[in-house]
């Protein structure tokens, strides 16, 4: 605790000396946008904005990664595992934009993730300057965008490198369904759903049983973890707050069940992740918020984290598309506006936060404090495209 306060407070003595500190943290103490809304046109430059962000943060890196911005500390080292569903992202929207360049980079990265695979076939966890072991959790998102990349080249090696991870995540799995082994903390955790959907898509792709047989073990596990009102039980990424996990790892939870329903066919793991999905969706509509935190009664605590917030907007429009059902859509554009709301805090920075997402909102909220980490604004950028998408569509 007091090493929280201690840090807390170095971060805010120093952000009105640094300009894009003093102008964020400014913003959120003195107002806060709350336009919710918004033009198509106002969508599309706020997804230019955030794409413009995620290529200058790597441009900033030694390798072909992806980095986050801190607003004291400034940038870190190149994450493997956001790095890697980036790359998805950025390739959905160079496809939308026909920019060839973008592809280019996403293959560099691509290049730059089978560079560094560990041995055994995973991916280890954090920052490439942490040099940590291979985790499962890190190495389903390098899958997904090593993934992408072997769609689009056809080269083998990135397929190899996916069948040797793939490998390792069926050889280390408990007889459960879990994992355990090699999973962050040693501990397991119902989050991996967001392992076994890429796991579904490449065995669904190469029509390989045993790698479907494994990720379905997983979902099945996951879904003996729900109880009765939605709630998942060993959600979250600590062990201390297990009790009341994070909106980000609930909201992995049930984008890899809605994920692993469509790739495996097993509708039953489509209805284990609307249940949560609605329950947030009907508290965001009533009152206009979500939580940082959530416990076993859904009571919420902590600052909104956005990136969690994202991301459940993409399940809100995930559940949309198979279901028809427009009180989700509505939720997901309310959403949507309210997160570029958000992204308005950045755009008067730098480019090293220029239409950046920030870990919480307040900036100072307890998750990633002071920060733009790169996966909030990955996710950002997938909800605006797929409102975007969603609309053209109907039209």
């Amino acid at each position: 605790m007091l090493s929280s306060i201690a840090k807390y407070s170095v971060y805010f003595l120093a952000s009105p000396f640094i300009g894009d500190a003093r102008k964020i943290v400014a913003g959120d103490l003195i107002s806060s946008s709350n336009k919710l809304n918004f033009h198509e046109a106002d969508k599309e430059l706020g997804l230019d904005r955030a794409a413009e962000w995620l290529l200058n943060s790597q441009d900033t890196m030694e390798d072909e990664g992806f980095g986050s911005y801190h607003l004291i500390k400034g940038w870190t080292t190149s994450y493997p595992e956001t790095s890697g569903y980036i790359i998805e992202t950025l390739l959905n929207y160079a496809n939308r934009n026909s920019d060839q360049k973008i592809v280019e980079r996403c293959i560099r990265c691509a290049d730059w993730l089978v560079n560094i695979q560990k041995t055994s076939g995973g991916w280890q966890s954090m920052t490439v300057a942490h040099n940590k072991p291979e985790v499962v959790f890190n190495t389903g998102q390098v899958i997904r965008g090593v993934f992408a990349v072997y769609l689009v080249t056809k080269e083998s090696k990135y397929l190899e490198a996916i069948i040797r991870a793939m490998d390792w995540l069926c050889d280390i799995q408990e007889s459960n369904g879990a994992w355990r082994t090699h999973a962050f903390m040693n501990v397991e955790r119902v989050y991996d759903s967001y392992v076994s959907a890429p796991m579904l898509m490449v065995s669904k792709q190469l029509n390989n049983e045993r790698y479907f047989e494994h990720a379905v073990r997983n979902l099945n596990w996951i879904a003996t973890k729900q109880k009765k009102n939605g709630w998942f039980e060993d959600c979250d990424n600590t062990l201390h707050k297990n009790h009341k996990p994070i909106l980000h790892t609930i909201a992995y939870t049930i984008d890899g069940l809605l994920d692993g329903a469509e790739y495996s066919g097993e509708d039953q793991f489509f209805m284990v992740g609307r249940k949560p999905a609605e329950v947030l969706l009907d508290q965001f509509l009533s009152t206009g918020k979500l939580y940082g935190r959530y416990d076993s009664d859904w009571n919420g605590s902590e600052d909104t984290i956005l990136t969690g917030c994202a991301q459940i907007s993409i399940c809100w429009m995930k559940i949309f598309k198979k279901t028809g059902e427009k009180q989700f859509f509505e939720g997901a554009i309310k959403m949507n506006n309210w997160l570029l709301a958000r992204q308005y805090r950045t755009n008067r920075g730098s480019k090293r936060t220029r239409g950046a997402i920030t870990g919480s909102s307040p900036v100072w909220g307890r998750y990633e404090s002071f920060s733009c980490p790169n996966w909030a604004t990955k996710y950002f950028m997938d909800a605006i495209m797929m409102e975007l998408s969603l609309k053209n569509a109907s039209d």
